[in-house]
């Protein structure tokens, strides 16, 4: 709360002419507190413009939100719980997970490639161990995801941990006009998407491109699958 202003008869009282000792003594007390009201002024007015003004103290940082990005599709989205517990468990970004997820099945438990890369995370199998169902959720998220921080942490980026995870970690490190045309086309739909999941949007124009070209067809496979 601001103090009322002087009147002139309290600024007259204020700066009488006192003896000459007091005087010495006097005038610089009042120079502390003159001083000290101006910081506590100065202070209370940065608070209050805090206080009026959310963006100065609230930075748009995804990573302090709960949950996944809005701009997932909801067969995406129907994963949330389990994207935010396997992204605690393998150290990763839940955006990075859902991103990846969006683009390997959109959710679609059942999705296997022409390669034969299996489940949620487009798992080749190889990866899997002896006696594994690489349709099983936390199975697969566990060899996927794994492998994606192997990816991120050999590459030191999000664009690098994409590229690996689609072209392989030795297959990334080559220059970008080595890589083949399928992990170009894979960093370009995922890294613009995560990009906006991290920004905060709640809408991807690079997410629309992807359903336009043929993605849309894998989700409607997941949101089915989802209704059973």
């Amino acid at each position: 709360m601001y103090s009322s202003p002087p009147t002139p008869s309290d600024t007259q009282a204020a700066y009488s002419d006192p003896p000459g000792c007091l005087r010495r003594f006097l005038i610089p007390v009042l120079a502390v507190l003159i001083t000290s009201s101006l910081l506590v002024f100065g202070l209370s007015k940065i608070e209050i413009v805090q206080a009026e003004s959310p963006a100065l103290s609230a930075e748009s940082d995804t990573t302090l939100r709960p949950g996944i990005s809005p701009l997932f599709t909801p067969e995406v989205k129907y994963w949330e719980n389990e994207i935010i517990a396997w992204s605690e468990e393998y150290q990763l970004d839940p955006n990075l997970v859902a991103t990846v997820m969006q683009i390997e099945s959109c959710g679609f438990l059942l999705a296997e490639s022409g390669a034969g890369a299996k489940g949620l995370f487009q798992v080749m199998p190889y990866h899997f161990q002896e006696g594994e169902n690489p349709f099983e959720p936390d199975t697969n998220a566990k060899r996927g995801l794994k492998y994606l921080r192997q990816a991120k942490e050999a590459g030191g980026s999000s664009r690098m941990a994409l590229a690996g995870y689609n072209g392989g970690i030795n297959g990334a490190a080559q220059p970008d006009d080595q890589w083949t045309d399928e992990t170009t086309r894979y960093v370009y739909w995922g890294i613009r998407i995560y990009k906006d999941a991290r920004n905060g949007l709640d809408h991807s124009a690079r997410l629309d491109e992807w359903l336009a070209h043929g993605g849309a067809s894998l989700c409607k496979k997941a949101s089915e699958s989802q209704k059973d």
